[in-house]
């Protein structure tokens, strides 16, 4: 977005900034550089100089942007404008990515990076290099996940920890390098991608829930402490979507694959049940991303997903009793 502004200008001998305006412009750091006009000798009085000034854009940040949710709302948020700094742990992933934003014409948009968020001395280091390229970070979307499945008598406790070092303590780490950034502009949007497994336990998917149960309580405290600085803090929970979580970004537990395991047949019948679960489009999940990002007074959770708003009223509703058995009878556990 571009504004013209035309300037009268005064006569003052040898000046670089000819008025207070203009010096209030030319002298705003980076927002203007390159952009103001400087002058060596008197001008007249009666010169109107036009000014082209490019409007600060929006600068978004996304991990786990190589698939799924991550690779949408990258292009999304591109298409709405924002300069999205995408990263992802393998850049040898980045084809997909690539695709899709050229053919959305968002290339020029969107600038790709290197990041495992589970290395947490490379965070501080990314998110600075963010703001000397750029001058500021706008939205923060803490997208890169996985989930590790298989019954909690199957899960290693260094399976658990691997979880949470990425669902929750990953998100952590980034939202704790921005939080100062954004405490200086006065605002700015944190967007964790949670899941309907943070709001109710997930049978199989005990570690994945339990990471996203943690960063729900966690985002939920830090809104109540950064609202009144200008920072938005939300989480969007996703039903069943078409997205490399079902596949790719599943990990099953090293000890839930094996024969000898006592859940293998009820592991068996519930992966069965799992793949006849529609999976809904996930674009609408990146549309809504990109909502909340343009929205200045965002909600503190956004459920997305027939299936998850299903669940959540089921759980609300029914008795527990009641409620455990429809669980255990559809996923064929017993």
């Amino acid at each position: 977005m571009k504004l013209k502004i035309g300037v009268p200008m005064e006569t003052v001998p040898g000046c670089q900034h000819e008025t207070s305006f203009e010096h209030a412009l030319c002298g705003n750091g980076r927002l203007l550089q390159g952009y103001c006009r400087t002058f060596q000798g008197p001008v007249p009085v009666s010169v109107a100089v036009w000014y082209t000034i490019r409007m600060p854009e929006k600068i978004a940040v996304i991990t786990g942007a190589s698939s799924g949710f991550g690779l949408l709302t990258t292009v999304e948020l591109a298409r709405a404008g924002f300069r999205v700094v995408a990263t992802m742990r393998d850049l040898g992933r980045r084809e997909k990515l690539a695709t899709a934003a050229a053919a959305a014409s968002v290339a020029g948009n969107i600038d790709v990076r290197a990041l495992d968020v589970t290395q947490f001395e490379r965070i501080g280091e990314c998110v600075d290099g963010v703001v000397r390229d750029y001058g500021r970070i706008d939205v923060l979307v803490n997208n890169a996940g996985f989930a590790v499945a298989g019954f909690i008598e199957d899960v290693k406790l260094d399976e658990l920890r691997m979880q949470f070092e990425t669902n929750f303590f990953g998100a952590v780490a980034m939202t704790k390098a921005v939080l100062p950034i954004m405490r200086k502009q006065g605002l700015g949007h944190i967007i964790q991608i949670s899941s309907i497994g943070g709001l109710q336990g997930t049978l199989s998917l005990s570690s994945y829930s339990a990471s996203k149960h943690a960063l729900e309580g966690w985002s939920e405290s830090l809104r109540l402490e950064v609202r009144p600085l200008g920072i938005k803090v939300v989480l969007v929970e996703p039903g069943a979507f078409a997205t490399d979580i079902w596949t790719r970004g599943a990990v099953m537990a090293k000890e839930a694959v094996k024969e000898t395991s006592p859940n293998h047949q009820r592991s068996l019948r519930m992966r069965s049940a799992v793949e006849k679960i529609p999976k809904a489009d996930p674009i609408g999940v990146a549309k809504m991303i990109v909502a909340i990002a343009q929205d200045p007074n965002p909600k503190l959770r956004y459920l997305v997903g027939r299936d998850a708003k299903m669940q959540l009223a089921f759980k609300r509703i029914l008795p527990w009793k009641t409620y455990e058995k429809v669980i255990a009878n559809f996923l064929k556990v017993d």
